[in-house]
């Protein structure tokens, strides 16, 4: 498992970036990290309510992340056309990046093995790589899901953290 003071697993993926249904481009983690920190907020799938809630959460909170110039990326095994449709009807504002092949997923062994009893999906989970590659901060669901707002503001506040140093 992936933890706090590990290398963040790189990975290229493609990233929905939802102004259009097409618009796809490949997106390698380690081209963006040194730009800030950046935010991989894991989710199961578009769409569904729980994960509407906790996007439309990080996406009413954006401020605090543009402040230290962090970088915030939803990531979920949905096909990026997918992600493009539910980023404009939901106004998120912010990209997502496309697991479709469930690599990413497995790197940081954040793997659901059965929603709804038969498909494979990301477990909700966040993690904050700073400017040098390196997990600052780790949260992985257990059990109900957790106040979406209280929960952004802690990753907030670590995001905060991994920018000063």
């Amino acid at each position: 498992m992936v933890d706090v003071g590990d290398e963040a697993p790189d990975f290229t993926v493609p990233k929905a970036g939802g102004t259009a249904y097409n618009d796809v481009e490949p997106f390698a983690l380690a081209d963006h990290v040194a730009e800030g920190p950046t935010v991989l907020a894991f989710f199961p799938a578009a769409f569904t309510s729980g994960c509407t809630e906790e996007m439309c959460a990080f996406r009413d909170s954006m401020s605090a992340f543009d402040e230290v110039d962090a970088r915030v990326y939803g990531v979920s095994v949905d096909l990026p056309f997918s992600q493009n449709v539910w980023i404009r009807q939901e106004e998120l504002n912010f990209p997502m990046l496309s697991d479709w092949d469930h690599e990413v997923i497995h790197a940081y062994d954040v793997v659901l093995e059965d929603m709804y009893g038969m498909i494979e999906v990301a477990q909700r989970s966040v993690f904050v790589v700073d400017a040098d590659g390196v997990v600052t901060y780790r949260w992985v669901r257990e059990g109900d899901n957790p106040d979406f707002e209280d929960l952004v503001s802690e990753v907030a506040d670590a995001v905060a953290e991994a920018a000063v140093r």
